[in-house]
């Protein structure tokens, strides 16, 4: 059987259609998982937000670990999935501001700010995404916010513009966060153990206190830990060649 060349990779004659679809499989996956996000525009959507965070969260992982295992990670697929991040987390953060009122709508907007600045420096050639926290760990504070409100009764509205200006410093910031729980997992064992939390958070409210503390704690560890390095003086340099670099 005669082959042609497609890229990088050999794809014989008459399977270049299963080719492509190889080729996208982690694509498909990061467009599936903004698909159902027009729910929350529904009249009573807001009751499928959570759900909708935690499917959003398991899909931006999986697309990353299909991509990684099948050896197909692409320049196209990378802008692709954050461009699908911008997508749904700022509308993950608006639909939840606006139903929290107008200061916390007005406060979502600047972390809608934050979240397309942080995207757009990643595009970036030159980006260093292990700066900063990922957009993805503000959706995972508000998960855990709005879970906590509702078992124990309580008001978000100011929890949730702690969070939103929070992270927006965070995601911005030219500093490491480096406890960041969901950025030390590289295994897919270790993705697959982080999904599962969010899943128990939700399906077992006993669970949620414990869950959200261990997220709450490290990004809480790693700000503090950033803003010192970042308030830290500069030594200044001991050799003619350090000044010049």
């Amino acid at each position: 059987m005669t082959t042609s060349t497609r890229g990088s990779q050999q794809v014989p004659e008459g399977q270049g259609g299963a080719g492509i679809l190889y080729r996208n499989i982690a694509n498909v996956v990061s467009v599936l998982g903004i698909i159902p996000l027009p729910i929350l525009l529904m009249s009573n959507g807001y009751s499928y937000v959570i759900l909708l965070m935690i499917y959003n969260n398991i899909m931006d992982d999986l697309d990353g670990i299909l991509a990684t295992k099948l050896g197909i990670q692409s320049k196209f697929g990378a802008i692709l999935d954050n461009l699908c991040d911008s997508l749904a987390h700022s509308i993950f953060v608006m639909v939840i501001a606006v139903h929290h009122g107008v200061l916390c709508a007005v406060v979502g907007v600047v972390a809608v700010v934050a979240i397309e600045l942080r995207v757009v420096s990643r595009l970036r050639p030159d980006a260093t995404p292990a700066l900063g926290s990922p957009t993805n760990e503000l959706i995972r504070h508000i998960l855990f916010i709005l879970l906590l409100a509702e078992l124990y009764s309580f008001d978000a509205t100011l929890y949730l513009i702690a969070a939103f200006l929070l992270n927006t410093i965070s995601m911005l910031v030219p500093m490491p966060m480096p406890y960041l729980l969901r950025s030390m997992t590289k295994s897919v064992l270790a993705v697959t153990t982080v999904n599962l939390a969010l899943l128990s958070a939700w399906l077992f409210p006993v669970s949620t206190p414990i869950i959200a503390a261990c997220f709450f704690g490290t990004y809480g560890l790693s700000f503090v830990t950033a803003a010192l390095r970042w308030l830290a003086p500069r030594k200044p340099p001991s050799t003619p060649n350090e000044a010049a670099a």
